[in-house]
């Protein structure tokens, strides 16, 4: 994961209706750019834009898949779980909660044991 994100950065990329399909549609299963195209009802340079808006401020993450027939392509997965927003003492403030896969949840689980081992 990169640095937290500014958070008007994040209100700015939320605001486009494009982006948010993409995040809400990658959630449920991960997609290629031409499937995100259908789905946004967008051109394919439009889907790129956003893919590496959002894949910038680390909200999704792009995975290589190989067919059997030897052909890859490119699915794109949201890492959002979700994102928290606070406002506390003139600040806004904007957490982004990811998923966590199986390897980095036991990583942090042996890491965990360890600490209380030692």
């Amino acid at each position: 994961m990169n640095e937290v994100p500014d958070p008007a950065d994040v209100f700015r990329l939320l605001d486009d209706e494009y982006a948010r399909t993409i995040l809400v549609e990658t959630s449920r299963e991960p997609l290629s750019a031409k499937d995100l195209s259908e789905r946004c009802d967008a051109s394919l340079p439009t889907i790129y834009r956003r893919v590496d808006d959002l894949r910038t401020l680390d909200l999704l993450v792009e995975h290589t898949k190989l067919d059997p027939s030897g052909n890859h392509y490119t699915l794109y997965e949201s890492t959002v779980e979700h994102i928290d927003i606070e406002i506390r003492n003139g600040e806004l403030d904007v957490t982004l909660t990811h998923h966590e896969d199986v390897a980095d949840r036991f990583t942090r689980v042996w890491e965990d044991i360890r600490r209380t081992d030692g």
